[in-house]
């Protein structure tokens, strides 16, 4: 039996699928605990440089969780936190990864699917790609940690207008409101994304670790201390940095060490 979640690495690059390709990528509670687990995994291997969330066969990234488990595994108060539980820690595992996540999306990407995605640090779609989070036709509610991901990507207004609309869209409004930052034909999706996983992989993973980690500061608001601002000038202490100055004037590609 196929895992419903993958883990495949080519050289430095990751690529984490999601694989129930005949459910359309429908996500089930033991696809968000595996989900977390991976990430995790992942995000502690210094060896990466970047990672590709994706869906499976090519048709959907993900059209949210599969409405067939709720009635066992989300029918009460009691289920659904736990459920929330195992959901939100993978949500947190994508949003507190070291590496540099590009979502690479095909298809449909609306409710949990698209919770993953906006939780990416890059978006690339194609023009039939669709999004939303039309849980309003189910009586349901995004939680805390779900609802704060939409917020931080497309704003009060725009969040609220996708959550009380319930309202699917396409890849043009998508970027548009910010969703997605860039839209290319749906033949050149998978290439382009993986284009852009090694532009990132091609750059000093030091620098790409601390850029998140000094966003991540930036946006708790909390007051920074002298020992992080002062991290912010450790790159100069890196071999990383000596590679990259020197091969800057040598005019040839810099090979970074991550040291």
């Amino acid at each position: 039996m196929n895992s419903p979640i993958l883990s495949t690495r080519d050289g430095d690059i990751a690529t984490v699928t999601l694989n129930r390709p005949d459910k359309l990528n429908a996500l089930t509670k033991p696809m968000w605990r595996r989900l977390g687990e991976v990430m995790r995994e992942l995000s502690a291997d210094d060896t990466l440089r970047c990672i590709v969330l994706r869906g499976a066969g090519g048709k959907a990234f993900a059209p949210g969780n599969d409405i067939a488990e709720f009635e066992a595994e989300r029918s009460n108060f009691d289920q659904g936190k736990a459920y929330g539980e195992v959901l939100h820690g993978a949500l947190a595992a994508i949003a507190d990864c070291r590496h540099p996540t590009v979502a690479l999306i095909e298809g449909i990407c609306v409710g949990g699917g698209l919770e993953i995605a906006a939780l990416c640090d890059l978006r690339l779609c194609g023009e039939g790609s669709r999004f939303g989070v039309p849980i309003n036709k189910l009586g349901l509610v995004m939680a805390h940690a779900e609802l704060a991901a939409l917020v931080q990507l497309v704003g009060r207004a725009v969040a609220l207008e996708m959550l009380l609309e319930g309202r699917v869209f396409g890849a043009a409004e998508a970027l548009q409101k910010g969703i997605v930052h860039r839209v290319l034909a749906d033949d050149a999706v998978e290439a382009e994304a993986y284009a852009a996983a090694r532009r990132i992989a091609a750059g000093a993973p030091l620098a790409a670790r601390w850029h998140k980690q000094f966003l991540r500061q930036l946006e708790s608001g909390v007051p920074l201390t002298d020992a992080e601002r002062d991290e912010g000038f450790r790159c100069y202490d890196t071999e990383d940095f000596r590679i990259g100055y020197r091969a800057f004037l040598a005019k040839t590609p810099p090979a970074f060490v991550g040291r």
